[in-house]
């Protein structure tokens, strides 16, 4: 009787310390902290991302968002980035509009990672215009896209975007001609957190 009394406890120890490593690593899941595009449009659409990382500009594309579905654009906390203005285009894949602004930068059609952005022509790429986004020194941002028709641009709890900082953006590289789709700017909308 006295060997399996041990065996016994031993085995209670060792299901008490796994309920207790369970515990603390369901209690110390790491936090997510991103830039989400949710697509609440009524079609499928393409975002390309342009931010001020530590080598300089840099635009990165493509993801794609279906319909009630989001894209996490930039992973990661996004207070470590330079600035704490991002800046988006995002095509409307089938109606053909777009969510764009006044901060130029260059994209191409298929994946790309871009740096800089000055002379997007003359290095073979197209000269886009991004909409800025202010996450407001947050870890986290999410930003929802309703149908382009109403050039809107929204956030979850609808705190009012800043003004365009001159300084923020990329340097202006003149007028853009040509473009069309409307323009859902930094001002067009709402921003805030999730």
């Amino acid at each position: 009787m006295l060997l399996g009394r041990p065996v016994h406890l031993l085995r209670l120890a060792l299901m008490l310390a796994g309920l207790m490593l369970t515990g603390l690593t369901l209690s110390t899941a790491p936090a997510y902290a991103d830039l989400r595009v949710c697509n609440q449009s009524s079609n499928q659409v393409s975002i390309a991302l342009g931010y001020r990382a530590e080598k300089g500009w840099q635009s990165e594309g493509w993801w794609v968002a279906p319909p009630t579905k989001c894209a996490i654009v930039y992973q990661g906390d996004l207070t470590t980035v330079k600035s704490h203005y991002f800046y988006l285009y995002v095509a409307d894949d089938i109606g053909g509009g777009a969510w764009q602004g006044n901060n130029f930068m260059c994209t191409r059609d298929e994946s790309f990672t871009i740096f800089g952005v000055e002379d997007c022509l003359a290095r073979g790429y197209e000269r886009t215009g991004f909409f800025e986004v202010d996450t407001q020194n947050k870890p986290d941002w999410t930003l929802q896209l309703t149908d382009p028709t109403n050039n809107d641009t929204q956030t979850d709890t609808g705190d009012q975007a800043a003004p365009d900082d001159a300084t923020a953006g990329p340097p202006d590289q003149g007028t853009d001609a040509g473009t069309d789709g409307g323009d859902a700017g930094g001002n067009g909308g709402d921003a805030g957190t999730d």
